[in-house]
């Protein structure tokens, strides 16, 4: 079983912020499966299941807002019991350009409080992630910049970005990180 994490924080005030990309990839793909996410409060998640390449996935979305990303995530994989090889986290990465991915092995959380979280409960940096470009930052604080929406000039590019990002995703797990960054990166 697979489990592919969006992060994102809860509510409508947040739907459409830049820090919401990952809620946006994964809402994308349960969309093209047809599915909905259902709230689990014991989870800490909304989560639905889908197939992809044939194999159960999870996409789940923490209700517990950013900075505690890890609680959820932590819950989900003790309950489902799935090993972290099996895991993907996609969010939202100021480092990179609006139109731009980048998949990695492993890693630091480089900033981002989320990221910070889930390397904190899965007490471990080796898990995959998917990075979603939303830059570049202004000169505004990063807190700020991310919790804006998108501008209205970036949405083809906001569309195209998650459209990519559920195709790569799909190619990561049927050929692995290594290819998928060959690919993608």
């Amino acid at each position: 079983m697979n489990l592919i994490i969006g992060l994102g924080n809860v509510g409508t005030k947040y739907a459409f912020t830049r820090h919401n990309a990952g809620f946006m990839v994964i809402d994308y793909i349960a969309m093209q499966q047809n599915e909905s996410f259902k709230e689990n409060s014991k989870l800490k998640s909304l989560i639905t299941k889908i197939k992809i390449n044939n194999e159960d996935t999870i996409l789940i979305k923490p209700t517990t807002y950013m900075n505690l990303s890890g609680e959820a995530i932590r819950a989900v994989i003790d309950y489902y019991k799935i090993d972290i090889e099996n895991t993907l986290v996609v969010y939202d990465d100021l480092s990179l350009d609006l139109g731009k991915i980048r998949f990695r092995g492993s890693g630091s959380d480089g900033g981002h409080n989320g990221i910070k979280s889930v390397i904190q409960h899965l007490g471990t940096n080796k898990f995959s992630r998917l990075k979603i470009g939303i830059g570049p930052q202004p000169g505004i604080p990063s807190e700020a910049f991310v919790l804006q929406n998108f501008g209205q000039e970036q949405l083809d590019d906001l569309k195209k970005v998650i459209q990519n990002s559920a195709e790569a995703i799909e190619y990561y797990f049927a050929n692995g990180i290594e290819k998928t960054q060959n690919k993608y990166n």
